[in-house]
């Protein structure tokens, strides 16, 4: 596996973006093309950048291109100590610690979505989501028992909020698991419907760059609307959204939490808002419960610059070739 986090001097940011590319090249040249091809993770990534650079030079109006989740370290709070199974044959636990700014573990965290701290695994080519969390011991270890899914480059990350903080932190880590790597059975780039158990789960919403999007999960059951989803994690269900070729983590609002205060049973749908913060690619896992089991549905899909999106609406005023007119965001 790689080096803990304790070997490493500098905040990891652009040798994170690199791993992640020679990452999904390395899985494409041992095994053949994955379900999301090098090439299009290539253009993403090289979309990302361009939109970064705009960004660096556009007004105040402009929205940052960087986000979380691109570093080891921030605020003086450090993801540290990380020791895992070595390969995908092994059984064992998964340890880590939050170091605080003077260098000591930290053992105190308020509770957000209603864990102290959530854990995400991903393989870096989208694949082999999980999302967990881990115990937290007296002397501020974090463990879990663990047996790693596929083999090939991962990355963590650990979603928290220190108390006395004044914000949420995602720091991240990566891990190198021995063994074969397999072609990753990851979403198809632009496939809005995606099977997760006995579950079809479908995406309605455009994502826009700098722009907060209402994205919708409906999910169904034999062609029949689910109208038993639990409440999980203080809402109708957890999205991840990770940015294609850096794997930077947003932070996607739930829209329904209000109407899960004491409800016990909702759906079909389950709705998030969701602010892209360059265009390009993104890998979206959801998390829903029914019966007291979780289920992950995931996708990748584009988020498209503005000017794309205004491009491709009719003129106000005019009408489209189906006689509807042109309608914004």
């Amino acid at each position: 596996m790689s080096r803990s986090a304790a070997e490493m001097s500098t905040p990891l940011r652009l040798g994170l973006y690199g791993a992640g590319l020679a990452a999904a090249f390395g899985v494409a040249l041992a095994v053949g093309p994955i379900l999301v091809p090098p090439s299009t993770v290539t253009a993403w990534a090289e979309q990302s950048e361009h939109e970064g650079e705009e960004h660096e030079v556009q007004n105040e109006k402009s929205v940052p291109a960087e986000v979380p989740g691109l570093s080891i370290e921030a605020d003086g709070y450090r993801f540290a100590d990380l020791a895992a199974p070595a390969g995908t044959d092994e059984l064992g636990e998964l340890r880590f610690r939050i170091l605080g700014p003077a260098g000591e573990p930290v053992t105190e965290f308020d509770v957000t979505h209603e864990k102290q701290l959530h854990l995400i695994a991903v393989r870096t080519d989208g694949s082999s989501f999980r999302h967990v969390h881990p115990e937290l011991d007296t002397d501020g270890t974090w463990s879990i028992p663990w047996t790693w899914e596929a083999a090939g480059a991962h990355r963590l990350f650990a979603d928290f909020r220190p108390t006395g903080h004044d914000r949420t932190l995602t720091l991240t880590n990566t891990a190198q698991v021995n063994g074969h790597v397999h072609a990753a059975e990851v979403a198809a780039s632009g496939d809005r419907v995606a099977e997760a158990g006995p579950f079809t789960v479908e995406l309605a919403g455009d994502l826009e760059a700098g722009m907060q999007t209402e994205v919708v999960f409906t999910v169904r059951r034999d062609g029949r609307p689910v109208m038993d989803i639990e409440p999980y994690l203080g809402a109708a269900g957890h999205l991840v959204m990770l940015r294609a070729g850096d794997l930077g983590y947003l932070h996607v609002h739930p829209l329904d939490e209000a109407e899960t205060s004491g409800a016990t049973r909702l759906g079909p749908d389950i709705r998030f808002g969701a602010t892209p913060p360059t265009a390009g690619g993104y890998f979206l896992s959801l998390d829903f419960q029914v019966d007291g089991r979780v289920h992950t549905a995931s996708f990748a899909i584009d988020a498209a610059t503005a000017d794309a999106t205004a491009s491709a609406e009719p003129p106000t005023g005019t009408h489209s070739d189906t006689g509807a007119h042109g309608a914004g965001h």
